[in-house]
């Protein structure tokens, strides 16, 4: 059997509704060269009789695990595509055409990530984005530093990168953060696609602006850099996270 081109990792615990939803949104896209690993961490006997109802390209594996970033990790070990695509339970493509418009055309070489733009929708509304579209436009630069300029929703990893990385399970909450930071660091391409990938929700743990996520960003941007710097990264933790609760 052929390989696909994109795996998509779907991981998820006791949510069947918003993974219908993100099932849904995949079997309607026009782009069928794909495969889809459901990595469910142990959910309620009816999200298990729903997965036993998907079929190929739908698979799944049904088994405890220590979080999200764990689930992904696994999902990357059954991935048999040339490109990996993590969407999360409840998030949803824009349309039916974003994989077709990502990869009609053969993607060249010297990128390892593409990224495009997610909407978030939901009742919380992180301050850095529009009010009006809730949209993060994603970035490739030294403001990595900063903050996440990718997410993952977005964005479609070349494979042969998880060789040799994968998420820590040292952060609960940005070890998405610290593998994109870890790739800009390293120098791999990322080409900016020019339009929005999916739809997501807001109201994750990411975007409740808890102390302890801001702690996390202190931590794994120490750990990529020099400790001389984790004063510089604290002050600015604290300022984000002052302007976080400032616009609540």
């Amino acid at each position: 059997m052929k390989s696909p081109l994109v795996s998509i990792i779907i991981p998820v615990f006791n949510n069947l509704e918003g993974l219908k939803k993100s099932i849904e949104s995949i079997q309607d896209q026009s782009f069928t060269d794909y495969e889809v690993w459901v990595i469910d961490g142990g959910s309620n006997s009816e999200t298990s009789l729903y997965l036993k109802e998907l079929k190929y390209p739908f698979q799944f594996i049904s088994e405890e695990d220590s979080g999200i970033y764990d689930a992904m990790n696994k999902g990357i070990l059954f991935a048999n595509g040339e490109w990996l695509y993590f969407l999360g339970s409840g998030d949803v493509f824009l349309n039916e055409d974003v994989l077709e418009i990502t990869f009609k055309k053969p993607i060249q070489r010297k990128y390892q990530l593409l990224s495009g733009s997610i909407l978030y929708q939901g009742e919380n509304q992180p301050f850095i984005y529009s009010k009006s579209k809730k949209e993060k436009i994603p970035s490739w630069s030294f403001l990595m530093w900063l903050r996440n300029g990718l997410h993952h929703q977005g964005t479609f990893y070349r494979e042969k990168l998880f060789k040799e990385y994968t998420y820590s399970l040292n952060y609960q909450i940005l070890s998405d953060y610290w593998l994109n930071l870890l790739f800009f660091k390293k120098g791999f391409s990322c080409k900016i696609l020019p339009y929005v990938v999916s739809v997501c929700d807001s109201n994750g743990i990411s975007k409740q602006r808890q102390w302890k996520m801001y702690k996390e960003e202190i931590a794994l941007k120490t750990s990529l850099s020099k400790k001389v710097f984790q004063p510089l990264f604290y002050t600015l933790a604290i300022i984000k996270y002052t302007i976080s609760k400032l616009n609540q």
